[in-house]
């Protein structure tokens, strides 16, 4: 019986954790539209490796889509939690 009372406690504490991160719609939003913006930055890369450009170039241009989400991501968890009113 211990067992089953630990791991109850255990799968309660992992729901409500996972409760508390959830981000909100404004979070949410800013978060897909850097996903979205990087996905353009990456299809960019592509046309421009399939049209010969240069292994430098291509590289700098998903760099560029890399440090897009990752700002998008950033500015999501302060900005977009702050105005879903979800400041941690």
């Amino acid at each position: 019986m211990k067992f089953n009372k630990a791991a109850l406690v255990a799968s309660a504490a992992a729901l409500s954790l996972g409760l508390a991160a959830c981000d909100g719609p404004t979070e949410e939003a800013m978060e897909d539209q850097g996903e979205q913006m990087e996905s353009e930055l990456d299809a960019q890369a592509e046309a421009m490796e399939d049209a010969g450009a240069s292994e430098a170039a291509v590289e700098n241009m998903e760099d560029q889509a890399d440090a897009v989400e990752d700002t998008m991501e950033e500015r999501a968890d302060t900005v977009g939690e702050e105005m879903d009113g979800n400041e941690m």
